[in-house]
C-alpha cells in the first residue's frame, strides 16, 4: 500500500432546529465540524446521513449549509424522514424534481457513492419499492469495477432494540435489497443514520454501519418498547479507502 488514504467523513442526524435532545443541535454540529477539522489529512468529501433538519424548513437548511461550510470539502447529502425532499433539493442542488425520492450516484475519484432513498414522507419507518430497487440495480450495473459505498437513511439490519426496529426497514425490504447487493460485488459497505447509535451488521454479504448522531444518542435497551435518550457522546464515521481496501472508523466528537 502506498500514499495517504482517500477519506470520506460521514456526519449523521444533526436535526438542525430540534429542541428535544441534549443542548442545541446547531452547537453540537458545529462541535462535530470542528472535530472533523482536526483529522489529518483533511477529508476529501463529506456525506451527511440521517435527519438533516427537524422540520424540513428552508431556514433550517440554510443553517445546516452554514454550519457545514467550514469543512471545505465536497458535500453529499441525503433525505431523512424529517426532511423535505424539495427544500433539500433546492438548497443543495440535488438531481430529481420536487418530492421524488432523493437518489443519485457521485464519482468521488477512487470511490463511487450511491445514495438510495429509503424514506416514506411523514413516516418514521422506511420503505424500498421495486422502482427504487430497480434504479439501484441499474446504477450498480453501470460501474461494476468501481469500489462503491451505498448510503441510505435506514440501516437495513435488525437491531434487537424494539423501538429502533419499529422505525426501520421491514424484513421483506431488507431481503429485497440484499438480493440486489449480492449481484454487485463492488459494493464494499452500506452506511446509514436514523438510529442515533453506532450499529454494525451485515446484509447480502456486505457490512452495514449505522453512524451515531452529532446531536443525541438512543439508549441501548433490548427490553423497552419506548425510545429513550442517553448522555453518550456524539460522534461521526470516517471511511478510509486505499488501494481498493475500505476501513471505517467511528470517532467521538472531541
Amino acid at each position: 500500500m502506498t500514499g495517504v488514504p482517500f477519506l470520506l467523513v460521514q456526519l449523521s442526524d444533526p436535526h438542525v432546529g430540534a429542541d428535544w435532545g441534549y443542548g442545541d443541535p446547531g452547537e453540537a454540529l458545529a462541535a462535530a465540524v470542528e472535530s472533523v477539522g482536526r483529522i489529518l489529512p483533511p477529508p476529501d468529501a463529506v456525506l451527511v446521513t440521517g435527519d438533516l433538519t427537524e422540520h424540513g424548513a428552508e431556514t433550517e437548511y440554510e443553517e445546516l449549509d452554514r454550519l457545514l461550510a467550514p469543512l471545505g470539502a465536497p458535500l453529499h447529502v441525503l433525505a431523512g424522514n424529517h426532511d423535505d425532499r424539495a427544500a433539500l433539493r433546492r438548497r443543495f442542488g440535488l438531481p430529481g424534481a420536487g418530492e421524488d425520492p432523493v437518489q443519485y450516484a457521485a464519482d468521488l475519484g477512487p470511490l463511487r457513492l450511491i445514495v438510495l432513498d429509503t424514506t416514506c414522507p411523514g413516516e418514521d419507518p422506511g420503505t424500498l419499492d421495486r422502482q427504487r430497487l430497480d434504479w439501484l440495480d441499474a446504477e450498480l450495473a453501470a460501474a461494476p469495477e468501481a469500489p462503491t459505498l451505498l448510503a441510505m437513511h435506514h440501516p437495513p439490519v435488525w437491531t434487537g432494540v424494539p423501538p429502533l426496529d419499529a422505525m426501520g426497514l421491514a424484513p421483506a425490504d431488507r431481503g429485497a435489497l440484499a438480493e440486489v447487493v449480492e449481484r454487485h460485488p463492488q459494493v464494499r459497505r452500506l452506511v446509514a443514520g436514523h438510529m442515533h447509535r453506532t450499529i454494525v451488521g451485515d446484509l447480502g454479504g456486505r457490512s452495514v454501519l449505522g453512524a451515531p448522531s452529532t446531536y443525541a444518542q438512543a439508549l441501548l435497551d433490548f427490553r423497552s418498547a419506548e425510545l429513550r435518550l442517553t448522555g453518550e457522546p456524539p460522534g461521526f464515521a470516517v471511511h478510509a479507502l486505499r488501494d481498493g481496501e475500505l476501513v471505517s472508523h467511528v470517532q467521538p466528537v472531541v
